[in-house]
């Protein structure tokens, strides 16, 4: 599917723009801690006109070998905030299960680095510490890992996936 940059886009988004849309796929998931797993994934990137910031939304699901939805995983809700050195960024994400990450980065031509700057938690979520997110812009889709610390685990792989573009 084609990509066209928003005439309205904020030129602070420029970096960005190979994000906006809607992008769905599946991944697998691992960790010492819990099984091997296989997930789908929908993601979408949106922006409002004369902001600097991206939203973002993120739900995953438990697949079979089929790749049909067995049961609801991970969600997630945040925003973007690209540099306007065209170079960092800064990303604040919300998840349901009681944890709030801000994560900072560089930007480089499709590929996006991040690591966890401040992780916290409420008093019922999961033990998780740190972590450190790659994606990147290949061929026209979206690839991207996950490692984290948690559990008393030092950083390792948790997730990685393949997601293609399915809307603008």
């Amino acid at each position: 599917m084609p990509f066209e940059v928003p005439a309205d886009l904020d030129p602070v988004l420029l970096p960005l723009a190979f994000l906006l849309g809607q992008w769905a796929g599946a991944g697998l998931g691992q960790y010492p801690t819990i099984e091997d797993f296989r997930f789908g994934q929908e993601i979408s990137f949106s922006y409002v006109p004369g902001k600097t910031f991206l939203d973002y939304e993120s739900r995953s699901w438990r697949i079979d070998e089929d790749g049909r939805k067995v049961e609801p995983l991970a969600r997630e809700h945040g925003y973007w905030r690209p540099q306007p050195d065209g170079k960092t960024i800064e990303v604040v994400l919300a998840h349901p299960t009681g944890v709030v990450e801000i994560w900072h980065g560089e930007l480089d031509n499709g590929k996006i680095e991040l690591t966890t700057d401040a992780v916290a938690r409420t008093a019922t979520a999961k033990d998780y510490s740190s972590g450190h997110r790659l994606y990147g812009l290949v061929r026209g889709d979206l690839y991207w890992t996950f490692d984290m610390t948690a559990m008393g685990k030092p950083l390792q792989n948790h997730l990685a996936a393949q997601l293609k573009r399915v809307g603008a």
